[in-house]
């Protein structure tokens, strides 16, 4: 399948790690923890430890999000959800010369709330698609979710030829905060922040165009527990372990061996610095785009590997081929090339 336009859309509410931890301090939540996870807070929101110089959420202020209960949470969620998707759509469209009615189908992967119909109903109705389009939703996948997106939008387009899909992956991670003394629980309140990419794909070839293709996937149930969304009293809490970085850097060194050519970049996942780092310690390449999404908009799940691949695009010079891959709750690694 071939790109037609890429976009991405960031809610207006920018903020600092030290304005992150500033927030957090005037909250109850916070003064339940025990002072040595108050520690690991303060080390990890200063200025440039964690590789994140700013985060992006659809609210003005961050100290309520804490403190709001699994019905607030997902309420914010049904209503943020879809107006961050729609807005990565709509800049997408209008980039690639066409209307939302022109649209065949529409995929949209998310893991940080739960809706039914899901948010590809809502993202349909704000855009004025037609009503024979078709709307797949991609739950439960994590941050790894982007691509295997792309692998089903592959898939339509292959048994509907002239076809014109839309792919939108969208995180509220901000509906998914949740604080206790767990230190992979903290660290995920230092991470994550809202953003949506999306991507119009056909399959009409043209010079100069990029093909999306070869993707593979490997996944290992028996890591599951390493890092997941649990249920906590009916708010999403991620379970991260500190093992994460080196099944990343496995799993990703697995699908890179089975790359048809070798490429001239590879675009990633921006999971953190550390993630980051046990990546570049097993490619041969230094993960520039990566790098640069983690530290203005943090860890954003499934939107971050299409971020850094729009950073790519505005400064593809020469490059004839790239390697993407993805990862997360599973645990499951997904890759796919592509080329020119």
């Amino acid at each position: 399948m071939f790109l037609e336009s890429i976009a991405t859309a960031l809610p207006p509410f920018r903020y600092s790690q030290p304005d992150c931890l500033s927030a957090l301090r005037s909250t109850s939540v916070l003064e339940a923890l025990k002072p040595r996870s108050l520690g690991l807070l303060g080390k990890v929101l200063s200025n440039g430890v964690s590789g994140i110089q700013s985060r992006h959420f659809c609210v003005p202020e961050i100290a309520p999000v804490v403190e709001r209960d699994a019905q607030e949470l997902n309420e914010f969620f049904e209503k943020e959800a879809p107006e961050l998707a729609a807005d990565a759509l709509a800049k997408a469209l209008k980039t690639a010369g066409i209307e939302a009615s022109e649209l065949d189908a529409v995929f949209i992967c998310t893991c940080t709330g739960y809706l039914c119909p899901g948010v590809t109903s809502h993202v349909a109705e704000k855009l004025g698609m037609r009503s024979t389009a078709y709307l797949q939703d991609l739950v439960g996948l994590g941050c790894g979710a982007a691509i295997p997106m792309l692998r089903s939008a592959e898939g339509f387009l292959a048994s509907h030829p002239g076809a014109r899909v839309a792919t939108v992956a969208v995180e509220i991670c901000s509906a998914a905060f949740y604080a206790d003394d767990d230190p992979g629980v903290l660290i995920s309140l230092c991470l994550f922040g809202d953003g949506a990419a999306a991507a119009i794909w056909s399959d009409e070839a043209a010079d100069g165009k990029w093909q999306a293709g070869h993707f593979t996937t490997v996944h290992r149930p028996e890591q599951r527990e390493k890092i997941r969304f649990v249920n906590a009293g009916g708010k999403l809490r991620n379970q991260l372990d500190k093992a994460v970085p080196g099944l990343a850097a496995e799993a990703v060194a697995e699908l890179y061996a089975q790359r048809q050519a070798d490429p001239d970049r590879v675009l990633a996942h921006s999971g953190g610095r550390d993630v980051i780092d046990a990546l570049e310690g097993v490619l041969p390449f230094t993960l520039t785009e990566t790098r640069e999404v983690l530290g203005e908009c943090g860890n954003m799940s499934s939107p971050s590997v299409m971020f850094a691949l729009e950073k790519a695009l505005a400064s593809a010079n020469g490059d004839k081929r790239w390697w993407l891959t993805a990862f997360g709750a599973g645990f499951a690694a997904h890759a796919c090339e592509m080329w020119r």
